[in-house]
C-alpha cells in the first residue's frame, strides 16, 4: 500500500474508534472512498484490534458473518467476513446489556469453543468438528458505526465486522449429541415470536463457516486457538432492539439463552 493509502487506512480506523467512544455513527467509507478494498478494510479492523488490545482488553476469540446467500446477494459477495471478539463483549445468558451501542439488531447463532488449535489453509468441516469442545447457544448483538447501516462490504469488514457485543448460553452440547444442520431456532421478543430458523441456514452446516475462517485467517498469519469461542453465524435474519427489550433464543435440546436491553 502507498503512503496515502495507509494514512487512509489510520483515518478511517480513528474514525469508528471515535465513533464508538462518542456514540456517533460515521458515513460510510465506501462514499468517501469508492476504492476502498477488502484487504483495505481488515487493515482498518486490525489496526482497531491493536487499540483494544492496547487498552488492556482480551481477545476471547471470532465471529463469522454474511454466511446466508440472502445477505452475500445483498453486499454483492460471495464469501463470509469476520470481525475480533473480545472479552469486554461478553455476557452471560440472562444479562442485562449494559454494552455502548448504538443501532443494535440480535442475531441467534450456535458458538463452537474448541479444544484444539484450527490453522489453515486447509481446515476441513471434520477438521472443526474434530477440534470442537463442544458447542452453546448465543445471541450476537451486531451493531454499525456507520450512519443508518448504510454499509458495503468494506465498510463493515473495517468495522470488526459489525459486532456490537455477544450473549452465551450455559448448555454445553457435543457436536456428537447433535445434527447442527437440522436443529431449529426460535427467537422471542418481548415473548413474540419473530424468527425462527434452522443450521442449515449457516453455509449448509455451520461448522462449515468455522473451516472458512480458519482457513481465511491463514491469509492473516492467524489460527484459531484452543479456548477461543466462534460465533458461526446468524441462523435467521437480524432483527433491531431497543431499550427495554428482552430476547429469547431456543434452539431446542441444544438449549437457550436470553437478554434484557
Amino acid at each position: 500500500m502507498t503512503k496515502v493509502s495507509m494514512d487512509f487506512v489510520s483515518t478511517c480506523a480513528s474514525k469508528l474508534w471515535e465513533a464508538q467512544a462518542k456514540r456517533i455513527p460515521t458515513l460510510p467509507f465506501t462514499e468517501e472512498y469508492p476504492d476502498f478494498s477488502v484487504d483495505s478494510a481488515y487493515k482498518v479492523q486490525l489496526l482497531n484490534v491493536k487499540r483494544k488490545l492496547d487498552t488492556g482488553d482480551r481477545l476471547v476469540g471470532h465471529k463469522i458473518g454474511l454466511t446466508s446467500k440472502p445477505m452475500q446477494q445483498m453486499l454483492g459477495v460471495n464469501e463470509p467476513d469476520y470481525g475480533h471478539l473480545f472479552k469486554s463483549m461478553w455476557y452471560d445468558t440472562g444479562a442485562t446489556i449494559d454494552y455502548p451501542l448504538l443501532q443494535p439488531k440480535v442475531e441467534p447463532e450456535i458458538a463452537f469453543v474448541l479444544k484444539e488449535d484450527l490453522a489453515g489453509p486447509d481446515v476441513s468441516l471434520h477438521d472443526v468438528l474434530r477440534a470442537t469442545d463442544y458447542v452453546v447457544p448465543a445471541i450476537e448483538v451486531i451493531d454499525s458505526r456507520i450512519a443508518d447501516w448504510k454499509i458495503k462490504l468494506p465498510d463493515t469488514i473495517a468495522d470488526n465486522a459489525s459486532s456490537g457485543c455477544f450473549v452465551v448460553g450455559d448448555q454445553m452440547t457435543r457436536i456428537t449429541d447433535i445434527d447442527l444442520t437440522t436443529i431449529g431456532m426460535a427467537m422471542r421478543r418481548n415473548g413474540e415470536i419473530v424468527q425462527t430458523g434452522a443450521g442449515a441456514a449457516v453455509l449448509g452446516h455451520p461448522a462449515l463457516a468455522v473451516a472458512w475462517l480458519a482457513n481465511k485467517l491463514a491469509d492473516y498469519d492467524t489460527v484459531l486457538r484452543a479456548g477461543q469461542l466462534i460465533l458461526s453465524g446468524a441462523v435467521s435474519a437480524a432483527v433491531a432492539v431497543n431499550q427495554g427489550d428482552r430476547v429469547q433464543v431456543s434452539f431446542g435440546k441444544m438449549g437457550r439463552v436470553d437478554a434484557r436491553f
